[in-house]
């Protein structure tokens, strides 16, 4: 009698391992294609890589006023990453100021009108250091590259009890390559 039930077991355990095997070699045989697919995307991809040619920062909603930085892209626009910061360094310390349009108290030197937005320069440094980083991991030669700026309005949210709004700026900095002036001559 055990032993009879003992091969009804059998039998059972075999019919029910027969299904379970079937399936698995079922799901096995997919993943083992998709495995194999996702190496050959990888391959192409890898062979479409090729070297970048710009590194790109971008500030998102920066507390920092629209005007200032306007005139911070305008004066740091076609100039290398490091003179760039240096200049910078300069308004931070009040040596220079930055050029501004409007009705704005004159300075000393050869700038008629300026301020020292200094919140908007700290910012700025931020952000080309940033880039300059960005410029490494690409392994883009610096020397080659000066910089494009752009400052825009952001999204400006409400102070509290709606009595005004907070200042909010997008700035996206972006490393180009520069073109010689005498290229640009040959093509007028």
């Amino acid at each position: 009698m055990e032993t009879e039930n003992k091969t009804i077991n059998e039998t059972k355990k075999a019919e029910i391992v027969k299904p379970v095997e079937k399936v698995t070699k079922e799901i096995v045989k997919p993943v083992e294609k998709i495995k194999s697919e996702k190496k050959e995307v990888a391959k192409k991809t890898e062979e479409k890589k090729l070297s970048k040619t710009e590194a790109i920062v971008c500030g998102k909603d920066l507390k920092i006023s629209t005007k200032h930085s306007i005139a911070i892209c305008d004066y740091i626009r076609r100039k290398n990453i490091e003179k760039a910061i240096d200049m910078l360094s300069e308004i931070l310390t009040y040596k220079k100021a930055v050029p501004m349009k409007g009705e704005l108290p004159h300075r000393k030197g050869k700038i008629m009108s300026g301020r020292y937005p200094i919140k908007a320069v700290t910012e700025f440094i931020k952000l080309l250091k940033s880039l300059k980083a960005n410029a490494i991991v690409n392994e883009l030669e610096l020397e080659k590259y000066v910089l494009y700026c752009k400052a825009d309005v952001a999204a400006r949210p409400y102070r509290r009890f709606g009595k005004g709004r907070f200042k909010r700026t997008n700035v996206i900095i972006k490393l180009i390559l520069s073109v010689k002036k005498k290229a640009r001559a040959k093509r007028k």
